[in-house]
């Protein structure tokens, strides 16, 4: 059929799509006259068909070529450095085995209907995180700031792989550089070889630094006492492994999902192959199972502390990965009718499981530590964040009486894999949305330019006062907007889109109905429960700390701005998507940036046709009244 017919026959077709798009609008403003609006709904049927939402080299969005690889993909985003140190102190502090409680409730609560949320909404549209907003074009700017933040992200995820890679180099020397004091240390040091009883004993009497913990700030970062008057320069072979880093990160994205889905299969397995390996010998050291059981016993007290539910809360959501835009990204690669409940149910479960073993295995080693130098309370010999992996773990490695080389170089390969598995994720995402945008551009073009700024902006991490930047960036940078946006976009697809019609899109994509969990968690116990997350924020914040050091008001001042450029994203482009609405009051310009887009539903044409036929049958009226909107909305 010759293309000037094919546009015949779409015009014959025509009739239906004026009253399918008004079906599909009806709270739109209508602007002019009756044949104004025919014309805009042929034009949008020809518009479409000719012109597909989204598109990849072949015409169609690029799909994994296994369907699995999607699920691997998720696994090595979500799980990542923060099951293996950051799970583990935070159920430390905030009840042991008790945080498991809270923990697995919010995971029902927040962790697993957003992920599902999130998977559903970049499955049905097959656009990135910025496309995915068509749905709501004035909410667009929650989607920048979140591309924004995860950008960020990246920037210092890479620094860490950094440092993993020295550590991994060092693991190589004939004996650990960690394991003995230099004589520059001076007397304060303690050697890892000579940590005896008699020596911790005496530790009351003079304040004494293990050489574990004196060989990560002093030999590895030259770390700082302050930034009072600057950072210092980037460290060389810092530097170098940081480029390291960047080269796989390039290789493995290069063509990407195809390479990157096929790298997935060894970033989501190989990790728990080195895990159960560690476990395996975790178990059977002397004073293993007093690790364990100090990591697992429950203090029952705490569940009635509001901190406790905050750190689940928080470690949940960024376990997780939620709300950055890596998940939508990844799903939207996906087949369109693919059910994808049950990878969601899948990853999230493994998640969780991954950070609770992961916890049993530091706090196995943990405990022969402790065992070792003669302690009886764990938690001194326990450090949080980066220095559980860098300065807690390498001193009970070096206490090993067997092989502790290889088992040094197994834990640090093991954390380089899933951090790297992560920022491939979140350096994809960023990617994408720039390919969606200017999809002329090569992919290997993209990916080596976004590489190359990154690393260079990464160069901070690698100077004696990249720590303190760090700690900085990821609060102001990334978990402090994220908290912001995550609500925005909870609140978007909610009630403004609405789950009720969310519930229809998935009814058409996955030929499945959406059950009363689901709706309810979605429009009120999700975003509930993140705004009381948010108020609880504000209302403990203190000023930001290193190492109990305050930040320069000038470095303070740079980190608000950080925070708000990614949060004022959101107000910059709702304004600007006002402004530019069809239009002749503001008040119907803003209704109008309350709709999707015209072009909004399935990016294949075929499919498009199809959903709004379904979206036309499926309409129902809807009495006026808040209360009736309110229940229809989640019920109907």
């Amino acid at each position: 059929m010759s293309k000037s017919q094919n546009r015949r026959q779409l015009r014959d077709d025509a009739g239906d799509a004026i009253s399918i798009i008004d079906s599909l609008y009806t709270q739109n403003i209508r602007i002019g006259s009756v044949q104004q609006e025919e014309t805009e709904a042929i034009d949008l049927v020809l518009d479409v068909n000719e012109n597909p939402p989204i598109v990849g080299v072949s015409g169609e969005r690029a799909k994994w070529s296994r369907e699995i690889e999607f699920l691997f993909s998720c696994i090595a985003l979500s799980v990542g450095l923060g099951n293996v140190w950051r799970f583990p102190f935070i159920a430390l502090e905030n009840g042991g085995g008790a945080f498991v409680i809270p923990y697995v409730i919010v995971l029902l609560l927040i962790g697993r209907p957003v992920y599902y949320m999130e998977v559903l909404i970049g499955q049905f549209a097959s656009r990135g995180a910025v496309g995915v907003f068509d749905m709501a074009p004035i909410m667009k700017g929650i989607a920048y700031g979140q591309v924004y933040a995860t950008a960020l992200a990246t920037t210092y995820y890479a620094s860490i792989m950094a440092l993993t890679i020295k550590y991994l180099i060092a693991s190589f020397a004939e004996i650990l550089p960690w394991a003995t004091c230099l004589p520059e240390w001076g007397e304060n040091c303690i050697s890892m070889t000579s940590y005896n009883s008699t020596v911790s004993d005496n530790a009351t009497q003079v304040k004494l630094i293990s050489s574990a913990e004196l060989y990560f700030t002093k030999i590895v970062l030259h770390e700082k006492e302050n930034i009072e008057h600057g950072i210092g320069t980037p460290s060389w072979d810092l530097a170098i492994y940081l480029f390291i880093v960047w080269v796989i990160i390039v290789i493995t994205l290069i063509k990407g999902i195809h390479s990157s889905g096929k790298a997935s299969y060894f970033l989501a397995l190989f990790p728990y192959v080195i895990l159960f390996i560690l476990l395996g010998r975790a178990v059977t050291l002397p004073g293993a199972w007093n690790g364990i059981v100090y990591f697992l016993k429950p203090q029952w007290d705490q569940l009635l502390n509001a901190d406790v539910w905050y750190a689940a809360i928080t470690q949940m959501f960024f376990s997780l990965a939620i709300c950055l835009g890596t998940l939508i990204m990844y799903a939207s690669f996906n087949n369109f009718h693919k059910r994808v409940h049950k990878d969601v149910i899948i990853v999230t479960t493994i998640d969780s499981c991954t950070s609770i073993l992961a916890g049993c295995v530091i706090f196995a080693i943990l405990g022969n530590l402790a065992l070792e130098t003669n302690t009886t309370d764990i938690s001194r010999v326990v450090k949080g964040g980066a220095g559980l992996a860098f300065i807690s773990y390498p001193e009970a490695i070096a206490k090993f009486k067997y092989l502790p080389h290889l088992f040094s170089v197994l834990f640090f390969f093991m954390l380089f894999v899933l951090g790297i598995g992560s920022n491939i994720g979140m350096s994809s995402c960023v990617i994408t949305v720039i390919k969606d945008r200017f999809s002329h551009i090569p992919q290997w073009v993209i990916t080596i330019g976004f590489s190359l700024c990154s690393f260079l902006c990464g160069l901070i991490y690698t100077t004696p006062g990249g720590q303190f930047l760090l700690n900085l960036i990821d609060f102001f940078g990334c978990s402090f907007i994220a908290l912001f946006l995550a609500i925005g976009e909870i609140v978007t697809v909610s009630w403004i889109y609405g789950v009720k019609r969310f519930c229809k899109d998935i009814e058409f994509m996955c030929d499945l109905k959406t059950g009363l969990y689901w709706r309810v968690c979605w429009a009120i116990v999700t975003p509930g429960l993140m705004f009381l997350v948010l108020v609880y924020t504000l209302i403990t914040y203190k000023p930001l700390e290193y190492k109990g050091v305050e930040y320069p008001d000038y470095i303070m001042n740079i980190a608000w701005l950080l925070w708000f450029i990614g949060v004022g994203q959101l107000p910059f482009w709702a304004l600007y998507t006002v402004y530019t609405q069809p239009g002749s009051t503001l008040k119907e310009k803003f209704r109008q940036a309350m709709q999707p887009t015209t072009n909004w539903g399935p990016a294949s044409p075929e499919k498009f046709e199809k959903y709004i036929l379904f979206m036309k049958n499926s309409r129902q009226s809807t009495e006026d009244g808040w209360t009736t909107r309110f229940y229809d909305n989640i019920f109907g």
